[in-house]
């Protein structure tokens, strides 16, 4: 049976009547050009704490972005309550494109990719010269992790009234890395704080380690009006230490122009996402030298041609032993 006769127009089409009384559904999403800007400095279970201008704003994730999530340190645009007044909610829209990201995994099997921190320009890799001991394969696989995601590292080393920096300091020599040496005592007086501060100046650092090794502290003595209530301990059992960061936060570094962004102290960093074409770009001395490696070379086989660029004089042979030995940290335990 017809239900239209063969002539129709608008008026005698049945539309369905919208129960919720609001306007109709559509594909077509408003562009938001009138949003404010604003940076991420946290968040906690789905709201965010955002810098607008000099307010803090609470806000959450606009449904119109899907499963696109915002992190700390991404530039995001706002609309709704800018005011930053108690019990108010902004609405996060739109995701400005990152810089850099700091990425990781739970262990090097785990296919999911964590986003830790977005737009950062420098990484610094803090580890204690004792109690804890050092672990070389951890901060080998935060440097490729800063190398893959476009940040420069810093070497932070704490605790050197308890050993000498010297074995650490030859290990990454030919990286070239800037790095800071600090004590218990420099951290009490301030000295520690001034000297590493001269390295964030201007720049949005995100600090990472292991437990118990300082970073917290040194985080609270860079930034001391935004001090943390707990410090955290070492257990005298088996060297490990407490979290005292459960989220990422970033902090700014008053009258330098830069910000700090702690993270949680972390166990382990899977390096499931890495790609070595990628972390080849950190060393211009040998990049020209793959153009002549097969496809998918992972520069640690036989026919790498990086091997015939170094035995020709165009790089330092122990610039291709800190590339493979940062390339192979994927094979190894983070505790060999």
């Amino acid at each position: 049976m017809r239900r239209y006769g063969k002539h129709t127009d608008e008026d005698d089409i049945r539309t369905r009547p919208n129960r919720k009384g609001n306007r109709p559904r559509t594909h077509i999403r408003p562009k938001h050009e009138d949003a404010a800007e604003g940076m991420v400095l946290t968040v906690d279970r789905g709201r965010l704490t955002v810098l607008v201008d000099d307010r803090i704003v609470m806000a959450m994730k606009a449904r119109e972005l899907g499963r696109k999530a915002a992190i700390v340190g991404d530039r995001v645009a706002l609309v709704g309550d800018l005011s930053g007044t108690k019990d108010t909610l902004a609405r996060i829209v739109r995701i400005e494109e990152r810089t850099s990201v700091l990425r990781r995994t739970a262990d090097d099997d785990d296919p999911y990719e964590r986003v830790v921190v977005a737009n950062a320009d420098q990484l610094a890799i803090v580890t204690a010269l004792a109690d804890p001991e050092p672990r070389p394969r951890l901060i080998d696989r935060c440097l490729v992790a800063a190398y893959d995601g476009g940040l420069e590292p810093l070497l932070v080393m704490t605790k050197s009234d308890l050993a000498p920096p010297d074995k650490l300091l030859e290990l990454y020599g030919d990286l070239d890395i800037p790095y800071v040496v600090t004590s218990r005592e420099e951290l009490e007086n301030g000295d520690a704080a001034d000297r590493v501060r001269e390295e964030l100046d201007g720049r949005i650092t995100a600090f990472v380690g292991h437990s118990g090794v300082g970073k917290t502290t040194l985080v609270n003595a860079l930034v001391p009006e935004e001090r943390r209530r707990l410090t955290g301990h070492v257990n005298a059992v088996t060297g490990r230490g407490r979290h005292t960061t459960t989220s990422a936060l970033a902090l700014p570094l008053l009258g330098e122009g830069g910000w700090v962004i702690d993270t949680p102290g972390v166990r382990s960093f899977g390096l499931a996402h890495i790609d070595p074409s990628r972390v080849i770009h950190a060393f211009p001395d040998l990049e020209p030298g793959t153009e002549g490696c097969p496809r998918a070379c992972s520069h640690d086989e036989p026919d790498c041609a990086l091997d015939q660029w170094v035995a020709e004089g165009h790089a330092d042979p122990a610039r291709l032993y800190s590339l493979r030995r940062l390339l192979s940290t994927r094979e190894r335990t983070e505790g060999d």
